[in-house]
């Protein structure tokens, strides 16, 4: 595992979306999906619009693995599910802050339980890094 620079912190948060591209186990992609991306600190954050049913989603929980893009940065990540409520409570603020300008169809249920549900945090990881388990 690796960390993120400050600068790829910073380019990532003032991202308005992200790529993500969930990878199989062999390392061939899925489909690259358009999402949106929150920091919470030092960490990324991504959640899908539609629960447990996005496509996105269940392609990467099975995997774990993904690469993303945003604002110039390309990365290869490790998924790791947020579960702690604190922790998505700060989430649901940077999502509200973040995309504030959004009409609340939008925002409203990226807050939702089922949404909630899906929290990603995004781990940064060596280009060819091994799978972790979980």
């Amino acid at each position: 595992m690796t960390t993120w620079t400050s600068d790829e912190l910073d380019r990532i948060a003032a991202a308005d979306e992200l790529e993500i591209t969930p990878l199989r186990s062999d390392g061939t992609p899925y489909r690259s999906t358009p999402i949106w991306v929150v920091r919470d600190g030092d960490g990324r954050y991504v959640r899908s619009y539609r629960g447990g049913d996005g496509a996105w989603y269940r392609a990467a929980r099975a995997g774990h693995r993904a690469h993303v893009s945003a604002g110039g940065v390309d990365k290869d990540v490790t998924l790791a599910e947020e579960t702690d409520p604190v922790a998505n409570d700060r989430i649901d603020d940077a999502y509200r802050a973040k995309y504030s300008g959004y009409a609340d169809t939008y925002v409203v249920p990226m807050l939702a339980p089922r949404a909630r549900a899906t929290t990603l945090r995004l781990l940064p990881r060596r280009p060819g890094a091994g799978h972790r388990s979980s």
